[in-house]
């Protein structure tokens, strides 16, 4: 072999390389799947081929055509040719049905590619239709693999005036599937993960009480980067006395631990309230000193608040804040301010200090909105622009009803957002009645 050979080869092995380390790059800098093998396809065209193309199979099996690269753009119409594909068929046939049940890769060359009108079934159709489309002379379609499972399949192809894909090339494309495989299936448990956690997370927050004129809404939405259940909560209940609770939590920590204190929490104080019915700074300091014997390392905020109506039909609330954000007022025009008082530490810091608690009106048609610290925080950024931004959101929202206003309210303030949001509202009716 003379030195141009070698020098060939040497190249040809730093190429492959190359190639192998940007796939690897592209599956993994994003946990959107498509997203992902769209990159891939890419970085294959026209390196590796003049056309790619990868298909997924969803949790049914049911396959879907997610990218379509060709060197010439022009080449595919308008809109591409991704989408859903035929259904599988009983006894697989075309190279690609194969594949997906687990052959491959397979070499295909022009005597082994049919005029689509000789396609054995409708799956085998489309992919004959994409052949002649793209006018392939040789083709290579490879199993994406990943835990003894077909994901989907990559199809690589090249036209006939550029050198033929050859066996040669097929443990290339062997390794190729095998980081995409990879990438998809890594992507596909944090989605599940994902999933897990936040129907776990759901399943421990409670349902709403019905509380005859005062209307209440609240929503949960888990950290949009996390996989992880976390300590937010909120509650609300009515106690023996008439009053309604209205409760915000926060246990610090993003893991099962958190999740498990966080519940342990809200019940004892449901006990709390309900057995002793005392003021909520009362209250928030024997929560405190439960905590800190039950959880001595763990550290929580927590807003409790009662509503009450008087003989008139006027509202009150009365509050303590061990460290949580404060409470919000928004009034039918449209005013708002942050119910300040009654602040003190958080829950196992101090459990021998007194708490205090602060009392406030709440006028006709007013919104109380109680909230965690993913609402307003934002990394990089003063929370003073977040404290002004949610008071901006729900001063325009004033009017809506309280499932829109918790709707909107979200929507327009947790755009990828970084931690959980849990928020809690309640609106008090139009007109005191009548004595």
């Amino acid at each position: 072999m003379d030195d141009l050979e070698v020098d060939h080869v040497v190249q040809r092995a730093l190429d492959r390389l190359t190639l192998l380390a940007e796939t690897t790059t592209a599956m993994t800098s994003t946990l959107d799947p498509d997203a992902a093998v769209r990159r891939v396809c890419r970085i294959l065209v026209p390196q590796l081929a003049d056309w790619c193309a990868v298909d997924l199979l969803d949790e049914g099996a049911r396959p879907r055509r997610v990218s379509v690269v060709h060197r010439d753009p022009g080449r595919l119409p308008v809109g591409g040719l991704t989408g859903p594909l035929p259904d599988l068929p009983e006894h697989p046939v075309g190279p690609l049905a194969r594949v997906f049940g687990g052959a491959g890769p397979l070499l295909l060359t022009a005597a082994d590619i049919p005029a689509p009108d000789q396609a054995a079934d409708p799956l085998h159709a489309r992919q004959l239709e994409l052949f002649d489309q793209l006018g392939t002379h040789t083709a290579v379609v490879a199993p994406v693999r990943a835990r003894r499972q077909v994901l989907g399949a990559l199809t690589i192809g090249r036209s006939a005036d550029r050198d033929p894909l050859t066996t040669d090339d097929l443990a290339m494309v062997e390794d190729l599937t095998h980081r995409i495989a990879l990438g998809v299936d890594n992507a596909r448990l944090h989605r599940e993960t994902q999933h897990i956690a936040e129907r776990l997370q759901r399943s421990l927050l409670p349902t709403l009480p019905k509380t005859g004129p005062l209307r209440l809404a609240a929503r949960y939405a888990p950290a949009a980067t996390t996989a992880e259940v976390g300590g937010d909560w909120y509650d609300s209940f009515p106690l023996p006395n008439g009053s309604t609770t209205m409760i915000m939590g926060d246990v610090t920590g993003h893991d099962l631990r958190a999740a498990i204190t966080m519940s342990q929490l809200r019940n004892m104080l449901r006990g709390i309230g309900c057995d002793r019915q005392e003021p909520p700074g009362h209250i928030l300091r024997r929560l405190d000193l439960a905590h800190h014997a039950l959880y001595p390392q763990a550290t929580a905020t927590c807003l409790y608040a009662l509503l009450d109506e008087d003989d008139a039909g006027s509202w009150t609330i009365t509050y303590s804040s061990a460290g949580h954000p404060p409470p919000l007022l928004i009034t039918h025009e449209g005013d708002t301010h942050y119910l300040e008082g009654g602040r003190g530490l958080l829950l196992g810091v101090e459990p021998g200090l007194p708490r205090h608690h602060a009392t406030e009106s709440l006028p006709p048609r007013s919104t109380l909105l109680m909230y965690t610290d993913g609402l307003t925080e934002r990394r990089g950024e003063d929370l003073a622009h977040g404290m002004t931004r949610l008071r901006q959101h729900a001063a325009a929202l004033a009017r809506e009803d309280l499932d829109t206003f918790c709707d909107e309210l979200l929507t327009g303030m947790t755009t990828d957002h970084t931690d959980d949001v849990a928020l809690l509202a309640a609106r008090t009716p139009a007109t005191p009645r009548r004595t």
